[in-house]
């Protein structure tokens, strides 16, 4: 009686891949638009200018913030909204007065001159004292 030699071949598992591959693509993906949302406050029509400098500068700390922009065509903007110049050390004044840690930030476009942006930050200078910023895009 002969035996016949019989080779068993283990069988080997196979991690499957595109399971794994599809929850790390959703979770990516998640990831990826909570950045987004979360990168700050954008207001409309209004490209910041870049910094050349190293990342060291002071970033703004208050309990409060009122956002005015500059868009290229030189208008102003209150929290999106268009306002006057003869308006806008008004509005300062009563949201400082009722935000005495709150500060105001200038958002003004990349394309405009110097003399623009100086012109509105005197404006609101006189009318914040040292609680108002200029924003920058550290990108």
């Amino acid at each position: 009686m002969s035996f016949k030699n019989r080779k068993t071949r283990a069988q080997i598992p196979e991690v499957n891949l595109v399971p794994m591959m599809d929850v790390l693509m959703t979770v990516l993906t998640f990831f990826i638009i909570i950045s987004m949302t979360l990168t700050g406050q954008q207001m409309a029509g209004v490209n910041l200018p870049q910094t050349a400098g190293d990342g060291t500068t002071a970033e703004a700390e208050a309990d409060a913030t009122l956002m005015i922009g500059l868009d290229r065509q030189g208008q102003i903007l209150l929290e999106n909204q268009p306002i006057a110049r003869s308006e806008l050390a008004e509005a300062m004044r009563t949201f400082l007065s009722q935000n005495p840690n709150g500060s105001v930030l200038l958002k003004a476009d990349r394309e405009l001159t110097y003399d623009e942006v100086t012109a509105l930050l005197k404006t609101m200078r006189d009318a914040g004292g040292d609680r108002v910023l200029l924003a920058i895009d550290r990108s």
